[in-house]
Protein backbone atom coordinates (compact mmCIF):
# COMPACT_ATOMS: atom_id res chain seq x y z
CA UNK A 1 0.00 0.00 0.00
CA UNK A 2 1.50 3.88 -0.69
CA UNK A 3 1.83 6.17 1.48
CA UNK A 4 0.32 8.98 -0.87
CA UNK A 5 -2.14 9.12 -3.09
CA UNK A 6 -1.09 11.76 -5.86
CA UNK A 7 -1.40 12.76 -9.69
CA UNK A 8 0.20 15.56 -11.96
CA UNK A 9 -1.42 18.43 -13.65
CA UNK A 10 -0.81 21.27 -15.64
CA UNK A 11 -1.37 24.43 -14.93
CA UNK A 12 0.25 27.12 -12.96
CA UNK A 13 1.38 26.43 -9.44
CA UNK A 14 -0.93 29.32 -7.43
CA UNK A 15 -3.78 28.31 -9.46
CA UNK A 16 -3.38 24.14 -8.62
CA UNK A 17 -2.39 25.57 -4.93
CA UNK A 18 -5.85 27.27 -4.88
CA UNK A 19 -8.22 24.22 -6.36
CA UNK A 20 -6.40 21.95 -3.61
CA UNK A 21 -7.77 24.06 -1.19
CA UNK A 22 -10.86 24.17 -3.03
CA UNK A 23 -11.12 20.62 -2.96
CA UNK A 24 -10.25 19.80 0.52
CA UNK A 25 -13.16 22.71 1.37
CA UNK A 26 -15.97 20.47 -0.37
CA UNK A 27 -14.89 17.38 1.63
CA UNK A 28 -15.28 19.30 5.03
CA UNK A 29 -11.34 19.85 5.71
CA UNK A 30 -9.85 23.32 6.94
CA UNK A 31 -5.86 24.14 5.95
CA UNK A 32 -4.47 24.46 9.32
CA UNK A 33 -0.66 24.86 8.26
CA UNK A 34 0.69 25.97 5.21
CA UNK A 35 4.40 25.72 4.76
CA UNK A 36 6.09 27.45 1.78
CA UNK A 37 9.19 25.00 1.51
CA UNK A 38 10.82 27.13 -1.22
CA UNK A 39 11.13 30.16 0.81
CA UNK A 40 12.03 28.19 4.37
CA UNK A 41 14.45 26.57 2.79
CA UNK A 42 16.34 29.92 1.41
CA UNK A 43 15.53 31.79 4.09
CA UNK A 44 17.00 29.34 6.35
CA UNK A 45 19.54 27.43 4.24
CA UNK A 46 20.15 30.13 1.69
CA UNK A 47 19.40 27.02 -1.15
CA UNK A 48 17.25 27.23 -4.12
CA UNK A 49 14.60 24.67 -4.13
CA UNK A 50 11.34 24.06 -6.37
CA UNK A 51 7.86 25.40 -5.36
CA UNK A 52 6.70 22.99 -2.90
CA UNK A 53 3.82 23.99 -0.52
CA UNK A 54 2.47 21.94 2.37
CA UNK A 55 -0.81 22.20 3.65
CA UNK A 56 -1.80 20.51 6.88
CA UNK A 57 -5.63 19.79 6.58
CA UNK A 58 -7.89 19.01 9.38
CA UNK A 59 -11.23 17.58 9.07
CA UNK A 60 -12.57 18.49 12.51
CA UNK A 61 -15.04 15.55 12.91
CA UNK A 62 -12.85 12.95 11.98
CA UNK A 63 -10.27 14.37 13.81
CA UNK A 64 -12.34 14.19 17.12
CA UNK A 65 -13.59 11.08 16.53
CA UNK A 66 -10.00 9.96 16.15
CA UNK A 67 -8.66 10.81 18.82
CA UNK A 68 -11.50 9.99 20.95
CA UNK A 69 -10.37 6.58 19.67
CA UNK A 70 -7.01 6.79 20.59
CA UNK A 71 -5.17 9.63 22.22
CA UNK A 72 -1.79 9.90 20.60
CA UNK A 73 -3.44 9.70 17.40
CA UNK A 74 -2.74 13.48 17.20
CA UNK A 75 0.89 12.75 15.99
CA UNK A 76 -0.45 11.70 12.96
CA UNK A 77 -2.36 15.08 12.84
CA UNK A 78 -3.46 16.79 10.52
CA UNK A 79 -3.24 15.00 7.29
CA UNK A 80 -0.41 16.56 4.80
CA UNK A 81 -1.33 17.53 1.27
CA UNK A 82 1.45 18.33 -0.59
CA UNK A 83 1.70 21.08 -3.72
CA UNK A 84 4.79 20.78 -5.74
CA UNK A 85 6.07 21.65 -9.38
CA UNK A 86 7.62 19.25 -11.09
CA UNK A 87 8.45 21.26 -13.91
CA UNK A 88 6.62 24.35 -15.15
CA UNK A 89 3.14 24.00 -15.44
CA UNK A 90 3.10 20.19 -14.25
CA UNK A 91 2.16 20.09 -10.79
CA UNK A 92 2.27 17.08 -8.44
CA UNK A 93 -0.45 17.15 -5.83
CA UNK A 94 0.06 14.81 -3.35
CA UNK A 95 -1.94 13.71 0.14
CA UNK A 96 -1.30 11.16 3.01
CA UNK A 97 -2.93 8.04 2.71
CA UNK A 98 -4.59 7.63 6.60
CA UNK A 99 -5.02 3.89 6.02
CA UNK A 100 -1.58 3.22 5.83
CA UNK A 101 -0.19 5.21 8.31
CA UNK A 102 -3.20 3.98 10.61
CA UNK A 103 -2.24 0.48 9.87
CA UNK A 104 1.00 0.81 12.79
CA UNK A 105 -1.76 1.51 15.27
CA UNK A 106 -3.97 -1.60 16.37
CA UNK A 107 -6.95 -0.24 16.92
CA UNK A 108 -10.37 -1.42 14.62
CA UNK A 109 -12.10 2.12 15.11
CA UNK A 110 -9.43 4.29 13.59
CA UNK A 111 -8.97 1.63 10.43
CA UNK A 112 -12.68 2.64 9.72
CA UNK A 113 -12.19 6.36 10.21
CA UNK A 114 -8.89 5.90 8.30
CA UNK A 115 -11.28 4.28 5.30
CA UNK A 116 -13.35 7.29 5.30
CA UNK A 117 -10.58 9.74 5.31
CA UNK A 118 -8.77 8.13 2.87
CA UNK A 119 -11.51 7.99 0.86
CA UNK A 120 -12.55 11.57 1.18
CA UNK A 121 -8.30 12.69 -0.02
CA UNK A 122 -8.59 10.16 -2.81
CA UNK A 123 -12.16 13.07 -3.83
CA UNK A 124 -9.41 15.50 -3.07
CA UNK A 125 -7.04 14.49 -5.69
CA UNK A 126 -8.94 13.26 -8.31
CA UNK A 127 -10.91 16.80 -8.17
CA UNK A 128 -7.59 18.80 -9.09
Amino acid sequence: MKYHISKTVTGTFDEVVNKVKEELKKEGFGVLTEIDIKNTLKNKLDVDFRKYTILGACNPGYAHKALLAEDKVGTMLPCNVIVQEKSEGNIEVAAVNPKASMMAIDNDSLKELATDVTQKLEKVVAGV
